[in-house]
């Protein structure tokens, strides 16, 4: 098991060692997925409970409630 598992990282060693073209793919992917996640980060989830509860009680209240609430029922 050790055997092959030096074997599979040798591998992706010497293989990422010799890319040329592959190294800079690989730094447009790197920035690419940063900036991505910084942006959702930054705009699409904001601190919710921060900005809305002033206490940690009131944060785990809220959560409390919003995971053991009854799905609305659906009309049938």
């Amino acid at each position: 098991m050790l055997e092959l598992s030096s074997r599979v990282f040798s591998f992706y060693r010497d293989g990422f060692r010799q890319m040329t073209v592959g190294r800079t793919l690989w730094k447009i992917i790197i920035i690419k997925l940063i900036v991505m996640f910084a942006v959702l980060k930054l705009f699409f989830f904001p601190n919710y409970l921060n900005n809305n509860f002033a206490t940690d009680e009131e944060r785990a209240g809220y959560v409390l409630e919003q995971i053991t609430r009854q799905p609305a029922q659906s009309i049938k």
